[in-house]
């Protein structure tokens, strides 16, 4: 079955965030996703609030930009929110928009390697191995964690061109597609993801989250048949972003979702 979640956009304010995370803990809906952009709110801070905040939603990260973090601090902060909230986080790490990473001057020359070896590294440490390693970004001298998760969350990687795509099924556990992302580009992009894995001998389905804007305010019937266009192609989650001049409250939206989108669903 289909994971459905909403987005909370982080253009709004972070005092925004409770009664969205209430709205979606009570509505029934599955995930609350947040984004980490440059200079606004941190994920780690946000998903730590609203895991603790609610019970049972599932809280997904979209992502982290790792040229902003070393990864043995990440993974700490992700296995940390792991044990305090088994099995209801769900980070995602990628590239960060390039021009952002200028500015505070951690672009990549390479950041398709970076990225690889960020990835690689922060699923081992998350899997309670001691990594050392000595790559062109990533540097670990026998690091583990004291404290590793005991129910491993998943790492998804942002990914849009066949690179990155091919690179997260090869290193991560799934990817995270853009709001831009159509269905049957999404059909490709989850063969391309599949491939990856089988490739560096991988087994399991891994995990494809996207992004699907809403605009204004559509009947729940219209976004259940949309979302489920999406899982035909090959989603496994589906995070639902509402925009538009017309568009409901967050809070609004994330009921809307939960107790008329999520039921159509089942």
């Amino acid at each position: 079955m289909v994971s459905l979640g909403v987005i909370f956009p982080p253009d709004l304010a972070p005092e925004q965030l409770r009664p969205v995370a209430m709205a979606a803990e009570e509505s029934g809906l599955d995930e609350l996703w947040l984004w980490e952009d440059c200079f606004a709110e941190s994920g780690i801070a946000t998903a730590a609030a609203v895991l603790a905040w609610t019970e049972r939603v599932r809280v997904g990260i979209g992502l982290l930009p790792v040229p902003l973090r070393n990864v043995a601090l990440t993974a700490m902060e992700l296995a940390t929110l792991a044990r305090l909230f088994p099995d209801r986080l769900v980070p995602g790490v990628g590239h960060g928009v390039l021009d952002w990473m200028g500015q505070v001057g951690a672009r990549a020359s390479s950041p398709m390697t970076l990225l690889a070896e960020y990835a690689t590294a922060l699923r081992e440490l998350l899997h309670g191995q001691t990594v050392s390693t000595a790559g062109r970004y990533v540097t670990l001298d026998a690091v583990g964690l004291a404290w590793p998760p005991r129910a491993v969350p998943p790492v998804l990687v942002g990914a849009v061109g066949p690179r990155t795509l091919t690179l997260a099924g090869a290193v991560g556990d799934g990817v995270i597609l853009t709001g831009e992302t159509t269905v049957d580009q999404l059909s490709e992009a989850a063969r391309q993801v599949r491939a990856g894995r089988s490739d560096s001998g991988r087994d399991g389905a891994p995990e494809v989250v996207v992004f699907v804007p809403v605009t204004d305010r559509p009947p729940a019937r219209d976004i259940a048949d949309r979302v489920s266009r999406f899982v035909e192609a090959g989603a496994t989650t589906v995070a639902l972003h509402s925009v538009g001049d017309n568009a409901p409250p967050l809070v609004e939206f994330a009921r809307l979702a939960g107790q008329e989108v999520r039921p159509l669903l089942s």
